[in-house]
Parts: C-alpha cells; structure tokens; sequence
C-alpha cells in the first residue's frame, strides 16, 4: 500500500465473533483486505471481497498473491451483496462482515476530498459515479442542505450553516475553502474538541454515497443471502450507523418489543438471527493506543437462523427522513 496504512478496527473482535471461521465468506467493505486476509488466514474457504473504489482494486496485486484462487474481487455496492455472490457462483454465504463508512486510507488521500486537514477538491465519493459534494453545496437548495446536515451531520446549527454555503455561491472546489465558511458559523469549541466542520462533512459524505440507505440494503442483503448458522458482523463508527444496525437485528431476533403480560403478542414471526453479541463491542486499551481511529468503532454480530427472511420493512430502523424517501423511491421498502 501506498501511503499511511491502513489498520483493521476490531480484527481480534471479528475473528472472535466469526469462529470458528469456515466456507464462504463475503467482505463487503473490502478496502486493504484487512478483515479478507484475517478470515482466510483463519480457516475460511473462499473470500468474495465488494468494494465500490477504485483504489481497492488497484491495490489487489499488492496483498492477494498468496491466497490465489481463495479470493474473488467483486466490484460493486455491498447493498447488492446478494446479486454480486449468486452471480460470483455461491449459493449462500456462510459469514457476512461490513465496515461501514470511510476509511483511513480514503480520509488519508487529500485528492479525495473526504477531509479538512488538508486541502483537496470537495469530491467525496468512494466510488467512481454520481454527484460530488462540490454539485452539493453549489446546485442544493438551502432548505437541502439544511436538512443534509442535520439529519446525517446531527448538526444544531444546520440552518445558519446551509445559509452560510448559500450565501457564499460559487463555493470554490477546496475542502479547505468550504471548512472556513462552516467554521465563521460554528465556534470552536474547547481544545481536543472535533473541528466546527465535523459535522458537515460527515453529512455531505454519507449523502453524497447514500451510506445509510445503502447500509439498509446491505444488511437485507446478507439476510437473504446467509445459510442457516451463517454469521453476520457489522462495524459502526457513528451513531447513525450504530442505531441502525442496533435495531434491525433486535427486530430480526424477536427482540425489538411487541406484547406484553397485558397485550399479548397475536403473531409473531420466527427470528432470522439468533444475537451473537449481547451489547456492542468496542475497541480495548491496547487498540485505542496502537488507533485513536478505534475509540468510535462498535461490533455487532448475530447469526442467521432457518427462519424466512423478514418482509423489506424498514420501519422503526432509525433511518433518516432522506433515506426512508429515498428507499421508498426503489420500491419494496417503505
């Protein structure tokens, strides 16, 4: 790799919670392979791994060698992790593992655009197609971005924020450029503090990829797609993604309430998932030492029962007000 390299969050954590790892396991947040390599060193037949950036491809011949025809690169979204293994020949997978959200190395590359630390063309996307956040900040009405920022940003002043950007058209390519409008709104707050634009940017990132609609897609994805016993962990680092994943497995596991002494439960839909992880699981000491980028990270994992999938409901998930249209603009998913 070149560059800083990249380092897995919660690998012992993910080894731990896939054993004992055999089969067909699906990457779907490929990245440098970290999670890949662990899970084939660790006794997994077959690896697929999804990755929608370029980099991750490019960067296969430097890790892949040994481990030949054990691993299969699959471009494309893990939101169609289903359709990308069938068409890869597995029928079912036996492990589903996601790392959700931006990586070091993406976060790294200043030319990407996803950070303020340096300067760098407000681009933003993990992959090669769709809108950038510069079209977002200068095409997006306020009222937008507004609502961009507060829902995926959880940022209070969203409104003078999306007021500022409007006023400040044309917003020059420069995530440098863009961080000081924000900054003039938000004030700084004590030392070690997150930087005013924070927030921001997280938003403009998750819209501009459709994270958490696509984070929905992916986990009814390896729903469908895991055999009876089959093993899916998720990594989170906001609370966003967090609450999301929280929810959806405590619904597929019986465990997202209904009834009650007092009002019984009239139908109750066999689990999908069995919990693997009671509570989430976090990164220890020695990892926070070794990766500050540790310290936000949670694990969740559950494994798939014989049960039906669940309709694709994703009511009560958490989801955004953005997201829930945005599914429901695909149909199925309301």
């Amino acid at each position: 790799m070149t560059g800083a390299p990249h380092i897995p969050v919660l690998l012992d954590e993910v080894i731990a919670a896939a054993s004992p790892v055999g089969g067909v396991w699906l990457d779907g947040t490929l990245g440098a392979g970290g999670y890949t390599r662990a899970l084939l060193d660790a006794g997994a037949q077959r690896v697929m791994g999804v990755d929608r950036d370029p980099r991750a491809e490019a960067e296969l011949g430097t890790w892949t060698q040994p481990y030949a025809d054990r691993f299969t690169f699959l471009p494309g979204t893990f939101g169609q992790l289903d359709i990308l293994a069938r068409d890869a020949g597995a029928d079912a997978l036996d492990g589903v593992v996601l790392d959700i959200g931006v990586s070091s190395m993406q976060i790294d590359e200043a030319e990407r655009g996803f950070s303020f630390q340096k300067d760098g063309p407000l681009d933003m996307r993990m992959g090669r197609n769709g809108l950038r956040a510069f079209d977002l900040v200068n095409d997006a009405t306020e009222a937008q971005l507004a609502d961009i920022i507060f829902q995926y940003g959880e940022e209070r002043a969203s409104r003078r924020i999306a007021k500022a950007i409007v006023a400040a058209r044309p917003v020059a390519d420069s995530t440098l450029a863009l961080a000081e409008i924000i900054s003039k709104e938000v004030p700084r707050g004590k030392p070690g503090q997150p930087h005013p634009a924070t927030r921001t940017f997280q938003a403009l990132r998750i819209a501009v990829n459709e994270e958490l609609a696509e984070l929905v897609r992916g986990l009814l994805a390896a729903e469908r797609m895991l055999a009876p016993g089959g093993t899916l962990i998720v990594v989170t680092f906001h609370s966003l993604e967090d609450r999301i994943v929280k929810r959806f497995l405590a619904d597929r596991a019986g465990k997202g309430g209904g009834g009650s002494r007092y009002a019984p439960v009239q139908h109750v839909t066999p689990p999908s998932f069995e919990m693997i992880t009671r509570k989430a699981v976090t990164a220890g000491r020695d990892e926070l030492e070794r990766n500050p980028r540790a310290r936000s990270a949670k694990l969740r994992a559950a494994r798939r029962t014989d049960a039906a999938p669940f309709a694709a409901d994703v009511a009560g998930l958490g989801l955004p007000g953005l997201d829930r249209t945005l599914l429901s603009s695909e149909g199925g998913s309301k």
